[in-house]
């Protein structure tokens, strides 16, 4: 495998970040003037505007089910990166060409730029589970510090092609396929998503038919060891306990998507967390795993979006 310059990085995940960098640079510096295209160019009022701007942003966050399922269960995560890429570069050939004047009239107009957003939302919500994953099966199994900077490095690709796309047009990204001689490509490994539903589903049968006659067990899962495997149950185990954290996620994301300055943010300290203050944490013999992160993370947000009511409310 080759690596990044004597380091134990994967020179793969160089066209991994490119890529990503180049994705969510299309992505927004599309969306950046989608509202005033259905505005300016098609005459939508704007509430028909608005209202199809958040129909577009939820198909792109829905869509990615679809793409994990695809990913896990068929064509692994390196084809269904490739191929729904060209769904995503499709979405946009078609959407651009909804947009020439010379091309039918308001009705073909409106056909063919919703006929490209939806390709745009299963090409970008398609691959959104698999591009961060498929990074991660790059480095080998004892290079975890490694990967972890690499996700915070991948999340810094992302928002600097956020914050670049809404100055400079949009992009066609090759540069991943580029690489595809150097990726470490992991074969589907079945449908983890039906597995876990089928294993909770037995889980509640076999606790309500059986729990009159048989010994009460630790966990309502246990119910399960008849036919799924322990690791898998302890798995689920985990993905349970873990999901609490995620409940308050949606009203995040809906504040989080209206503030403007986030990319340049993110993309300021993140290098500040990753090179100083979890440094010194560390050096203070502080164990700051991940979920301590998040949590403290999420209690920050909160205070944050109260801090910018109570302003809002005054300003008002």
């Amino acid at each position: 495998m080759y690596k990044l310059c004597g380091t134990n990085y994967p020179l793969s995940i160089a066209f991994i970040v490119v890529n990503e960098f180049c994705e969510r640079f299309s992505y927004y510096g599309m969306k950046a003037v989608l509202t005033l295209y259905f505005i300016n160019y098609l005459h939508w009022d704007k509430d028909l505007s608005t209202a199809v701007y958040h129909a577009f942003s939820s198909l792109c966050y829905f869509t990615p089910v679809l793409g994990a399922l695809i990913a896990d269960s068929w064509l692994g995560r390196f084809k269904t990166i490739i191929y729904l890429s060209l769904v995503y570069v499709l979405g946009h050939v078609v959407k651009s060409t909804g947009a020439i004047p010379a091309v039918g009239e308001n009705v073909t107009h409106v056909v063919l730029s919703m006929t490209g957003l939806v390709l745009i939302a299963f090409g970008t919500g398609g691959i959104k589970p698999c591009v961060a994953a498929f990074g991660g099966d790059q480095f080998e199994k004892e290079h975890t510090e490694e990967r972890r900077k690499f996700f915070s490095i991948f999340y810094m690709a992302i928002n600097a092609g956020s914050l670049l796309s809404t100055i400079i047009t949009p992009i066609l990204r090759v540069v991943f396929v580029a690489g595809s001689t150097l990726y470490t490509k992991s074969p589907p490994g079945g449908n983890v998503l039906l597995d876990v539903c089928k294993c909770i589903g037995f889980a509640l049968r076999n606790r309500w038919r059986n729990s009159s006659r048989e010994p009460r067990r630790a966990h309502w899962l246990d119910w399960a060891q008849e036919k799924y495997s322990k690791r898998l149950i302890y798995e689920i185990k985990m993905v349970l306990r873990v999901l609490v954290l995620f409940i308050p996620l949606p009203m995040f994301w809906a504040l989080f998507d209206q503030q403007m300055l986030n990319s340049l943010l993110i993309l300021v300290f993140v290098p500040i967390f990753d090179m100083i203050l979890y440094p010194l944490i560390s050096l203070c013999k502080i164990k700051f795993m991940p979920l301590k992160k998040m949590a403290i993370g999420m209690v920050l947000a909160a205070l944050a979006f109260v801090a910018a009511t109570v302003v809002e409310l005054n300003v008002t």
